[in-house]
């Protein structure tokens, strides 16, 4: 029995919640880790895991060892990282969520170079803003605009962003231009509501320590940011939409900005990822990236 690839089975099988994740994540079939999990609960004399046909839980026994193996795992992983840390490169499957938008106008684009860097590297971009188990959905990391909710991940903030209303120049044209916030009760505005609540969010504003919140009666409400775009984009109406969202357009013309001297909400923009001594290579290589990339971008930083 390879006694380090078995204490690695049975802890990514504790980790993932089953056989089939467990071997997806360490390339093996799920009749592999089987075997190397059975040898080791043979060469303890204990059983580790419950085995039913709908799920895997650990025993008492398993959780005590599992918390042992975590530590020599990560130990070694550390020992392994301080030799290597001239030749340490991303490989391997790398699975990482983020909002769509942001994926498609600021992180596809500039990922060429990237990819080319480390051709061993496979990732899978996700994009949504569900909230996702990590751990149990095999997912490295995450990208995430807004407060987030205490977690056990670890929450590194890259960046800000800001919400801009704009509309196009037709609708502006034909129903003139706000010139103060009171000024949108009296135009059509698209409002939109958020994924995590379904509620509807109210516009908010501030300048000179005032600030101004609306509950506006919009035309039409939507809960993606790139059908906001077009909303603003066909004249339904103002929109107040993420500025990296509406960049190309308002430098085009497609938009243009109003209320420019106030300021909306600004949201912070977090990478996440699971709590652990050594972070694996590929995982800190993206992390490092994805985060030096916003922070040089001026769209991203805060007042």
């Amino acid at each position: 029995m390879d006694r380090l690839m078995a204490l690695q089975a049975f802890a990514r099988v504790v980790e993932l919640g089953g056989f089939t994740k467990a071997g997806d994540s360490l390339q093996l079939s799920k009749t592999t880790v089987s075997d190397l999990v059975q040898s080791l609960e043979k060469h303890l004399g204990v059983r580790l895991l419950q085995r039913t046909t709908r799920r895997v839980t650990v025993t008492p026994d398993g959780a005590a060892f599992y918390e042992r193996c975590a530590h020599i795992l990560a130990d070694l992983d550390e020992a392994e990282a301080s030799v290597m840390q001239a030749r340490v490169t991303a490989k391997g499957r790398l699975r990482v969520d983020m909002p769509g938008g942001l994926a498609k106008l600021f992180i596809i684009p500039r990922l060429p170079p990237f990819l080319a860097r480390y051709p061993d590297l496979r990732l899978e971009l996700g994009m949504g803003l569900r909230p996702v188990e990590l751990v149990e959905e095999g997912i490295d990391c995450v990208v995430r605009i807004g407060v987030q909710p205490d977690s056990s991940l670890v929450a590194r903030r890259v960046g800000t962003m800001s919400s801009v209303c704009c509309a196009s120049p037709a609708y502006l044209r034909e129903h003139g231009i706000p010139l103060r916030p009171e000024d949108l009760s009296a135009h059509r505005c698209v409002n939109y509501v958020s994924n995590r609540t379904g509620r509807v969010l109210d516009w908010e504003f501030a300048r000179d320590g005032q600030k101004v919140q609306l509950t506006l009666d919009g035309v039409l409400a939507v809960n993606d940011q790139d059908a906001y775009v077009v909303a603003g984009l066909m004249s339904f109406g103002i929109v107040k939409v993420a500025n990296y969202m509406a960049r190309p357009y308002l430098e085009s013309g497609q938009l243009m900005a109003v209320l420019a001297d106030w300021t909306a909400e600004q949201f912070p923009i977090t990478v996440m990822y699971p709590k652990s001594r050594h972070l694996s290579a590929k995982v800190r290589i993206f992390v490092d990236w994805v985060s030096e990339l916003i922070q040089q971008d001026p769209i991203f930083q805060g007042p």
